[in-house]
This record gives structure tokens, sequence and C-alpha cells, in this order.
């Protein structure tokens, strides 16, 4: 008797992408209308999120839902515009996010609600406005956490590293309060090829992006920063029937560089 060949296939899934206009979102829901999903795609502007969706070009299976993720309005507003497009919610990815680097002694408390609001609380709100319809569909849930949220950084990162933090306990705590109904994951990625990378790599190489691109690549293994389509890659998996048995878990992307930890 053959083995049946493993594929992921979301033909017919209802999905929600926060963040979904750029870098890793965008990977993700250009990721998820190849496996046949149906994609709300949320931005944070009605501008920035139309105009994505007109780029994909994927006609009824993808459709915009901005919104701020970073008030709780705007997450249950986000989640309820998804939901009623979809009839429903097969998976949600918690990508959206936002990241400051300033010392220690400049942080304020602006600076503070504004990453730790999009990053952790609008996931924690996202969440819960979408519990119901994931628990009636047996669903999924994928965070977007950091490897910054594993480890320290020391390069003015103190509010990311405790956002991220935050999003990774999060995610085991609600694993098990969701149980067994709707799985919760969590990716950690490293270095990755985005816009918010870019300014890392700005500062490590001098305002030269590329050098210090290089510099970031010689702290992994693979010796490579990452692409947003390595990152949506794994996501696809931790919400496929491939990873059916997974959930509570901390799944880092990083090219090996915590490894060395």
């Amino acid at each position: 008797m053959a083995e049946a060949k493993l594929r992921i296939d979301f033909t017919d899934k209802r999905v929600l992408v926060t963040g979904g206009t750029r870098g890793i979102g965008r990977a993700t829901v250009e990721g998820f209308l190849a496996a046949g999903a149906r994609v709300a795609v949320n931005g944070s502007t009605t501008e920035t999120a139309d105009r994505a969706v007109a780029e994909l070009d994927a006609g009824d299976n993808a459709f915009a839902v901005p919104g701020d993720i970073g008030t709780v309005a705007g997450c249950r507003a986000t989640v309820g515009a998804a939901i009623e497009r979809l009839g429903g919610l097969d998976v949600l990815v918690n990508n959206a996010g936002a990241a400051e680097g300033r010392a220690l002694a400049d942080c304020d408390e602006a600076q503070w609600d504004r990453i730790v609001d999009t990053n952790l609380k609008g996931t924690f709100f996202c969440i819960q406005a979408a519990a119901p319809a994931l628990r009636q569909a047996r669903g999924c849930i994928v965070n977007i956490g950091s490897i910054l949220g594993v480890r320290g950084s020391g390069h003015y990162s103190s509010i990311y590293c405790a956002s991220k933090g935050g999003v990774v306990n999060l995610t085991r705590d609600l694993a098990i309060e969701l149980g067994p109904e709707i799985r919760v994951n969590c990716l950690c990625p490293g270095a990755i090829d985005t816009d918010m990378l870019k300014g890392v790599g700005a500062y490590y190489g001098d305002g030269d992006i590329e050098a210090g691109y290089e510099i970031l690549a010689e702290e992994a293994p693979l010796r490579r920063i990452g692409r947003p389509a390595d990152m949506a890659s794994a996501i696809l998996y931790l919400a496929s029937d491939m990873a059916s048995f997974v959930t509570g878990a901390i799944h880092v992307a990083d090219g090996g560089v915590t490894g060395k930890v």
C-alpha cells in the first residue's frame, strides 16, 4: 500500500492575517492563497489594506479588513469583519507588530504603549474575539513572536523584547486553556528581510543596509538573512493538518542563531 503524500492544502479554509499588507504578513497571505484558502487581509489603514488586496489580484478569495490592532475596538472590529465576510474562521495569524529602538533611559510611556499595545494587547484581544468562531471550526492560531522573545538583544530593544516575551508565554497558556478545540502556536523569526530589519541593517552597516545584513548573517550558521517566504512556510505548516499534534509550541526560525546560545 503506497504511503499518502503529505501536503499543505487549505482549500476552502477561512484565514485572517493581521498586518498582512507587507513583509512576513504579506508573504503569509500569498502562501495561504496559493494553498487554496480565502483570506482576510488586515492593514492599519483602509488605504494600505485595499492596495495590498488589489496587488494580490485574487478575486473574491482575498479582501481587506482594515483596523488598528493596537486598540481593543480595532481588534474586535477587524476580527468581526473577517468572520462575517468569511462565514466563520479556521485560522488566525497574529502578525501585526511594532518596534522602535531606544535606550532604556530614553524610553517613555508613549513608546511603551505603542509597542506593547500592538504586539501583546492586540494579539490577546484578537484571540479573544476570534475564539468562539475558531472553537466552532476546531481551528488554530499562529502568533508571531521573535527570537527577542526568548533571548535578549542589548541593542535598545527592551520594550520590544518584553512584548514578544509576553506573546511567547501567552501562547503557552492559551494552548492549555483553549485546547482541545483550538491549537495555539508561536513562530519566533530571527533576522528577516523586512522594512523593520532594514533599519537594523542600516544601524549595523553605518547606513549601508546590505553591509549591515552581512554582519547580521555572520551570526547565523546558515549565513544568510531570512526571507518573508521562509516564515510564511513555517506559519502554513503550524496552521496545517501536518501539525495536528502540535500546540503550545514555540517554533524558532532564525537560521540557527539561538542554537549557539
